[in-house]
């Protein structure tokens, strides 16, 4: 069952099964994401092909306990709600914010009733748009990926939601998870096509922080981003099914594996949850991580024990001790 195969999955870095809530009957979720005080939770449900105008998709909402309080709180077709294809999302004060092909809308997390649609009509040169997710900054600053066209874009609720090119680089190639560094501000993204991690910065200048090395392929496709409290990123891999979380001195660790293709995922910084969406499983599962190191110093070598090939060596004996 997949529960079963959940929990033997998730062992490596997250806290004890009591600590898990499993969430089933959803259809293609794409993100999960909570509110800071992490009090309800919302998933996307792409219910159907993923660029497909078909005004099925639906939001799913749950209560503090991972508990579904309603399946369909946001539904396309009812209500005169068109959503058809929810992908990334983002909470902003009292608005939840869904991208949904070329648009992004906004609806009231408590009520469900639409506040917002912002269109992106795309430059010529861009082609149609597409977007695959959304994050929020601490100023209140939107940013959403387009993952086929290779472009970020900046909304500025202040200012009647109006929508910026923030970078197009196919250097990008294929953004999809977003999210906003919590200590610099600066947009982190995570690449589905080579399995890059890169950083852009306001201003829209973009820099290589990780990506595969020329005889190895650590990441594949990459999906979601997110950051704990201490400052530690969390990063998804969907077709490797793996989980990553890289230390704040840039150590990389698997923290699960054998998973049913994480999605977007996300991190709930109240209750140091993660908030994992297992999109061909039409599951998704809230998970207790346990509390990182601060890792090795960065003054002390690193060892291939470090990235689990060999037991580490042994320390030598002080000088003046005794040897037995």
């Amino acid at each position: 069952m997949l529960w079963t195969v959940l929990l033997s999955a998730l062992g490596l870095g997250f806290a004890l099964p009591g600590d898990a809530a499993q969430i089933t009957g959803l259809e293609s979720p794409n993100s999960f994401v909570g509110d800071p005080l992490g009090k309800e939770y919302f998933i996307s449900n792409i219910n159907g092909e993923p660029e497909a105008r078909d005004n099925n998709g639906f939001i799913t909402k749950l209560d503090a306990k991972g508990k579904v309080t309603s399946l369909k709180f946001i539904q396309g077709g009812v209500a005169d709600v068109f959503l058809h294809a929810p992908k990334g999302l983002a909470l902003v004060g009292q608005t939840l914010y869904i991208a949904d092909l070329d648009q992004l809308k906004g609806f009231d997390k408590t009520t469900g009733k639409l506040l917002v649609i912002i269109s992106f009509p795309a430059p010529s040169s861009l082609g149609s748009v597409s977007l695959t997710d959304v994050a929020a900054g601490p100023s209140g600053l939107l940013y959403a990926s387009d993952q086929a066209a290779n472009t970020i874009y900046r909304i500025d609720p202040a200012t009647n939601h109006r929508v910026n090119l923030l970078i197009h680089d196919d250097r990008l190639a294929g953004p999809a998870g977003v999210a906003v560094h919590p200590k610099s501000n600066h947009l982190i993204a995570v690449s589905w096509d080579k399995g890059k991690i890169l950083e852009i910065t306001p201003e829209g200048q973009l820099t290589e922080l990780e990506s595969n090395g020329f005889f190895t392929s650590r990441f594949q496709n990459l999906s979601g981003v997110d950051f704990d409290r201490w400052g530690n990123m969390y990063v998804s891999d969907f077709t490797k099914g793996k989980i990553w979380r890289m230390t704040r001195d840039n150590r990389f660790q698997v923290i699960a594996e054998y998973l049913p293709a994480p999605a977007d995922i996300s991190i709930d910084r109240a209750n140091n949850l993660i908030l994992v969406p297992y999109h061909y499983a039409h599951a998704a599962e809230m998970n207790g991580l346990e509390a990182p190191s601060d890792g090795k110093p960065k003054s002390e070598k690193r060892t291939l024990a470090d990235y689990g090939f060999i037991p580490p060596p042994s320390k030598s004996t002080p000088e003046g001790a005794t040897k037995k």
